[in-house]
């Protein structure tokens, strides 16, 4: 809207806007293309076409066949066929994870738990890296899947998928990756993945869709039950314009790939160069193992939900690292996952970045920043230090 504040966006980990060739390739499926892919009438067999070589772009986008990618309604719906799809269909009841992985897979074992599973949680170095070892010292006969992110939401630390996914190959075991945060962002190890868990919003798609990648031979009892679509595996009318549009952004960001990378890391460095020299600071995750788009820093002596709505009135959108969504004001999983005290998780700051994100706004955050954490640390009762 004219008149309104320039907004400098850095929580594109949360969501990405749309490109406008995304939102240009969506739009007649509203109004003048709006057949059901199921119905057998011209406008059907249209919409169906559309589904089919939407299908085709996902599954070149993330090295998969096309038969093998199920339309979901995003990550969420995704990670949780993936796991309780498997744990239905098999009478195999062990699953392993590691303790920094997102909610949707967490609570989802948490649940397959309280149906009998069994389940390995295991710890990350202080970089937030899953040890391969540990994975493969964990597996048994027993084990039905190990579920591992590709990169982290939170820290950005981008986990050994490939020793991984040796270490299960070798027992025949599937492997599953949350990779919400990576696709055009880094190359997707695809040939190492049995199953991926894909969310359009984060890669400048619409909200709403999403995917999950499920090679040839892998056994799924659906969640969802209804007219038996996406081959029987999720059932519902097909999201046609946000499938479409999810294929157009997943395209744009494949193609787009080396140079926006470079450049979120060459902002991401900046960042990291620049809000290291600010006293009593914690870079969370790893330095050289990260993904381009993410950094996370703790700040003694400061809340991080103070930091943020600061930041907010200076026209800078984003997100604390401490993720507090209890009455007790828990600190993040991930943070206490990696040995943040709890003093510095809870004055956590996460700043992502998209492939709109300009100098300019990097360079403003950089002006902002500074002098908002000495205000917030003036009014605090904590000194750096204690």
């Amino acid at each position: 809207m004219p008149g309104e504040p320039t907004v400098r966006y850095f929580d594109n980990a949360a969501t990405t806007p749309a490109d406008p060739a995304v939102v240009e390739a969506m739009q007649p499926f509203f109004h003048d293309r709006y057949g059901n892919a199921s119905s057998l009438h011209r406008l059907g067999r249209e919409a169906r076409r559309s589904v089919d070589r939407a299908r085709g772009e996902l599954a070149t986008a993330v090295g998969f066949e096309p038969e093998e990618i199920v339309i979901t309604s995003g990550a969420t719906e995704s990670d949780n066929l993936a796991l309780a799809g498997l744990f239905f269909a098999s009478t195999k009841r062990h699953l392993i994870t590691c303790t920094t992985e997102h909610h949707a897979i967490l609570h989802t074992c948490d649940w397959l738990e309280s149906l009998g599973a069994r389940v390995t949680r295991l710890g990350v170095d202080g970089e937030g890296r899953v040890d391969p070892a540990e994975v493969a010292n964990a597996l048994t006969d027993d084990t039905l899947v190990v579920s591992v992110m590709l990169g982290n939401n939170e820290i950005g630390t981008i986990q050994p998928i490939e020793r991984i996914s040796e270490a299960c190959r070798d027992r025949g075991v599937p492997f599953h990756t949350d990779a919400v945060q990576a696709l055009g962002k880094i190359p997707l190890p695809s040939a190492s993945i049995d199953l991926l868990s894909l969310s359009a919003h984060k890669f400048h798609g619409p909200k709403g869709v999403g995917l999950l990648a499920v090679r040839r031979g892998l056994s799924l009892t659906p969640i969802l039950h209804g007219g038996g679509h996406e081959g029987g595996r999720r059932s519902g009318t097909e999201n046609v314009p946000g499938l479409v549009g999810m294929a157009a952004a997943a395209s744009l960001v494949v193609a787009g790939l080396d140079g926006n990378s470079a450049q979120m890391a060459g902002f991401r460095q900046q960042l990291i160069d620049g809000i290291e020299r600010l006293p009593g600071t914690r870079l969370n995750g790893s330095r050289e193992l990260g993904l381009p788009h993410i950094v996370n820093f703790s700040f003694a002596g400061i809340e991080g939900e103070s930091l943020v709505m600061r930041l907010d009135e200076q026209g800078i959108a984003a997100s604390t690292g401490s993720a507090c969504s209890s009455p007790n004001l828990e600190a993040s999983h991930v943070l206490r996952a990696i040995g943040v005290p709890i003093s510095m998780a809870h004055g956590s700051l996460r700043l992502s970045m998209g492939k709109q994100t300009t100098q300019e706004d990097v360079d403003t955050l950089l002006r902002v920043l500074p002098p908002v954490v000495e205000e917030l640390r003036t009014m605090s009762p904590f000194k750096i230090g204690e």
